[in-house]
């Protein structure tokens, strides 16, 4: 467990604060025989898979779907969970937790808050450098997505 020494503002005591990983969403946005990807207007930045964090009271679902809404303009149906992102160094400005989602995008894509833009991309022409751990998670989705079919 990680903790940090706190000083108690009323009577100067240490304590400990415990120090929790972030719950974050990543989702693998299926449209037109490919995915959607967003360039990231904030750091780092780069592109990415729609996603974000989860936000206190939302389910993990509700949460992708929020974010997929938010980032591509896009609804998204037919969730299907890929897996769970726990590296410490994934993210480099805080240690996140990602479940990554899998579902159908329904509408026109248009990059909006977090995207400065977006684009449908084949698995086999992505861009040479993702930000985060979306390689591997695109690794992972690319295996998954083949032994579904076989």
């Amino acid at each position: 467990m990680s903790f940090e020494t706190l000083t108690c503002p009323t009577c100067g005591s240490e304590v400990k604060q415990h120090r929790n990983p972030f719950p974050t969403v990543d989702i693998i946005i299926e449209i037109n025989d490919g995915i959607i990807l967003i360039e990231r207007k904030n750091p780092p930045f780069g592109w990415a898979l729609p996603g974000g964090f989860v936000d206190y009271g939302e389910t993990l679902e509700d949460a992708a779907v929020r974010e997929a809404l938010e980032e591509t303009s896009l609804e998204v149906h037919d969730l299907r969970l890929l897996g769970c992102y726990s590296d410490p160094g994934r993210d480099s400005r805080m240690h996140t937790i990602s479940t990554v989602y899998v579902g159908t995008g329904l509408g026109t894509p248009l990059a909006a808050d977090d995207a400065l833009n977006l684009a449908n991309f084949r698995l086999d022409s992505l861009p040479e450098q993702l930000c985060f751990d979306h390689a591997r998670i695109l690794a992972d989705y690319s295996a998954w997505k083949s032994s579904r079919h076989t």
